[in-house]
């Protein structure tokens, strides 16, 4: 069978049309030169490409580059509360918006809460996405690898918790006892990307491992305690609707306007149901397919079959399309797409709008003193310390799992305190938890404080770990 037999492209293999051929001028060649970048605007010589352009792309590409605009829209937020004009932060954020259709209203709640539950939805989807990249493709495909950081993720969520719970038992803020449970990956993998050289391959694997379950920890938390007054009838609908996906995949259906419109009715239903609206995304990024119609081999073969063609037409050209992008699952491809828009524009959104708390003399020595605030605080620093090192020692010292060489126990108790970096979903919890009572502030102080100890004191130890067993390393050279 031929190579172009094998491109699915929903059409028959049949000669290109003549009237679609390519104008002699645009032809491509096999081996010919790569595409002019002079045609795009980064690859032009001016003033405003040198001095923006690329120096914009540049940044979008470093590793740390979403959690440092994380960074600044959560200082952003602080002056902004801070400020003489702090009363219009507020304000702002509860300015109303209302989403209808003719006379159907189908959102209405302020601008903190279309952050929150509408586009959140969206971070949680491509974290669904990753998740069942994971479980498809990824780590978590062999349960034994995916063993020791799953451990590590239990202790990580449950001290924390116990942690919490431990200074508001019997008192009317233990509901918060989700909001020290989570990691932020983006920050985590930010603070272990500075120490570079210092950590070992593996210790990176370990913390993404860690953090996508702890996710998946935290989004059933989300999902069991932090809903309320559940519709059964709605939440019905939204499990039909994720059947009709499931289905539509099933049977190959790709047009993705179908599943963009089903989507927001699963978020719509979901939203209506008294499951917070954010489960939606997961839901649906779980749903999504995780594995390529067309392997690497075929993708390849595409590329082959268009070289040594003489002269390409649009049908050749609509052919190898599909074939190559369908080398990449939909997850995968889906993933690519959203993630600087997630990254770079939402989850910044999400901080400026949750971040914001007043840091007056009075307000910092209540949180002091706050079991809240405390009780978050150590929950993040001590508790994901002691859960996701304990556990992982106590592991390997069970014999369920071994680290591997060149990773020292140091090295684990460095990643674990990198850990109690919970930001994103930890303010997240929060404005679940306590819904913009002062308390929630008193919360987000501990958030703040534990996230800043935690990255400092994290990347000194990593460091620390780093120096050591290169010392070592070299002293049993010499010897």
């Amino acid at each position: 069978m031929s190579n172009e037999q094998n491109i699915e492209a929903g059409e028959d293999a049949e000669p290109p049309d003549p009237d679609t051929q390519v104008p002699e001028s645009e032809k491509v060649r096999a081996a010919g030169s790569p595409p002019d970048s002079s045609l795009t605007f980064i690859g032009r010589d001016s003033a405003l490409a040198r001095t923006v352009g690329r120096p914009l792309l540049h940044f979008l590409h470093i590793e740390t580059s979403g959690g440092i605009l994380l960074l600044l829209a959560t200082v952003a937020a602080l002056i902004w509360v801070n400020s003489p004009v702090g009363d219009s932060y507020a304000e702002f954020w509860h300015t109303p918006i209302e989403i209808s259709v003719s006379d159907f209203v189908v959102f209405d709640e302020d601008l903190h809460g279309f952050v929150n539950d509408a586009l959140m939805a969206l971070f949680f989807f491509v974290v669904g996405l990753e998740i069942k990249r994971e479980l498809a493709t990824g780590r978590l495909r062999r349960p034994r690898d995916a063993l020791l950081p799953a451990v590590a993720a239990l202790g990580g969520m449950v001290v924390p918790a116990l942690v919490y719970v431990a200074f508001n038992a019997g008192g009317d803020n233990l509901n918060g006892w989700g909001v020290p449970m989570a990691t932020d990956i983006a920050f985590a993998v930010g603070v272990v990307s500075l120490v570079g050289k210092w950590v070992p391959g593996w210790l990176r694997l370990f913390l993404l491992t860690l953090a996508i379950v702890d996710d998946i920890g935290a989004i059933l938390v989300i999902a069991i305690f932090y809903s309320s007054d559940i519709s059964l009838g709605w939440l019905g609908l939204a499990a039909l609707l994720c059947v009709l996906i499931s289905t539509l995949t099933r049977i190959r259906v790709w047009q993705w306007p179908v599943y963009m419109i089903i989507g927001v009715f699963v978020w719509w239903a979901t939203l209506n149901s008294g499951v917070h609206a954010t489960i939606a995304g997961v839901a649906l990024g779980l749903l999504t397919p995780a594995k390529p119609l067309q392997r690497d081999t075929d993708a390849r073969s595409v590329a082959r079959w268009l070289q040594d063609k003489s002269s390409i037409s649009v049908t050749d050209i609509r052919r190898a399309n599909f074939g190559i992008a369908e080398s990449r699952s939909v997850a995968e491809r889906l993933e690519v797409a959203l993630h600087p828009y997630v990254s770079y524009l939402i989850v910044p959104l999400f901080a400026l709008a949750n971040a914001g708390v007043a840091l007056s003399g009075d307000s910092l020595r209540g949180a002091a003193s706050s079991s809240v605030t405390i009780g978050v605080a150590l929950g993040l620093l001590v508790g994901k310390t002691v859960g996701v090192s304990g556990f992982t020692l106590l592991a390997t010292r069970l014999g369920l799992s071994s680290l591997p060489a060149g990773v020292t126990r140091l090295h684990v108790v460095g990643v674990s305190i990198v850990a109690g970096i919970g930001f994103t979903v930890a303010l997240f919890v929060t404005a679940l938890a306590f819904n913009g009572s002062a308390a929630g502030d008193e919360a987000k102080i501990g958030v703040l404080v534990a996230s800043l100890v935690a990255a400092v004191l994290g990347l000194m130890v990593l460091r620390l770990a780093g120096r050591r067993l290169v010392g070592t390393l070299a002293a049993s050279g010499r010897s």
